[in-house]
């Protein structure tokens, strides 16, 4: 009677034990660079938070407008201090400060959006989202009169000089004789400086802007001036309903969904991933009203392309703005060369400083 008692004891003492574990809540902290309601980078970070913060278990909590460098390290510190299961920091500027804290602390998952580097307990993600700048620029190309197309551009790094020579393969494939003017604000989310970026490139005749900021101020500036506008992280037409042809736009609750999932079960292993359009991670908004359904169908028949993988889109030959050859004919850009990508595509005007 005595074993069977102290069997029964124990059994008890391991139920109890593991039903404390399964209610245990499931801590995600994120870091954002700008604003929640930026409509756009931070914003799109957030849906996803959201869509995490609904599963059974998980709670989520956010510290927004971090700036990169000694700021993001002490939010990342305090979070891990707290018990958090996974740390998420989502702008290229705290990867350093990111790995530092993680090796202070193996027990925590973290993970960084954009960057390269990885540890033991640390992962990098992002999205191949140069697949839906390449549409957006078939768009752009088609609907210039000018054949002068602005891009507003945040900071020179390869994710950006990336995604502009997309934009512009884009633009060239349904529309050789046209340009892409590039000018470079030094800022993720500055709205007045990014609008009267957006009002010097329709100042030099520019009719399309484009964007890679965390802000409609250019397709607010295309607005005023009567033009169009290609957006950028989520369906920002409501800021410039007149302008707004379409945007290369984020999806996270994919990734975050899948990746907790792992942490959870305990199959998560730290490297890098970088899905795109086949996944669900990055597509296009939908299109104004503005855009011919000739266009539309052009521009999705080449989207099943991509996601089927038919459509590669860095594929030679492909000259930079000198007219040497980057890329031989027949030849597909690996993933390392596209990561570190430091120069632009013949058609693009601008450098890359």
């Amino acid at each position: 009677m005595r074993i069977v008692k102290a069997v029964l004891t124990l059994f008890l003492a391991l139920w109890a034990g593991s039903a404390v574990a399964a209610d245990k809540e499931f801590k995600v902290g994120f870091i954002y660079v700008s604003p929640v309601g930026d409509a756009g980078w931070s914003y799109s970070h957030d849906l996803g938070r959201q869509a995490i913060e609904a599963l059974d278990g998980v709670t989520t909590s956010y510290v927004e407008a971090v700036p990169e460098g000694p700021d993001s390290e002490r939010v990342m510190t305090n979070m891990a201090r707290k018990d958090f299961d996974i740390v998420v920091a989502t702008s290229f500027g705290y990867m350093d400060p990111m790995l530092k804290v993680a090796k202070q602390f193996p027990k925590t998952v973290f993970l960084h959006c954009s960057g390269f580097k990885t540890a033991e307990n640390m992962g990098n993600f992002f999205g191949r989202m140069y697949q839906a700048r390449y549409l957006s620029g078939m768009v752009a190309g088609a609907m210039t009169k000018s054949n002068t197309i602005g891009y507003v551009a945040a900071f020179p790094i390869p994710e950006v000089i990336r995604g502009i020579n997309a934009f512009t393969l884009g633009v060239r494939a349904v529309n050789p004789k046209a340009t892409v003017r590039v000018v470079w604000t030094k800022t993720w989310y500055d709205p007045a400086t990014e609008k009267e970026a957006g009002k010097s490139l329709l100042d030099v005749g520019a009719d399309v802007v484009a964007q890679h900021q965390d802000s409609p101020g250019p397709q607010e500036a295309a607005q005023e001036k009567g033009v169009y506008s290609i957006g950028y992280n989520s369906d920002m037409s409501a800021f410039a309903p007149k302008a707004h042809l379409t945007a290369p736009v984020w999806n996270w609750k994919v990734y975050y969904t899948k990746v907790i999932d792992e942490v959870r079960k305990g199959t998560w292993k730290a490297g890098a991933v970088w899905p795109g359009m086949a996944e669900g991670i990055v597509d296009l908004a939908p299109f104004g009203p503005m855009v011919p359904k000739e266009l539309q169908d052009k521009v999705n028949a080449e989207k099943a392309r991509i996601i089927a993988g038919e459509q590669k889109i860095f594929v030679g030959p492909i000259k930079d703005q000198s007219g040497a050859v980057k890329l031989a004919a027949g030849a597909v850009a690996s993933d390392e060369e596209l990561l570190g990508m430091t120069w632009f595509v013949d058609g693009v005007i601008g450098t890359t400083k």
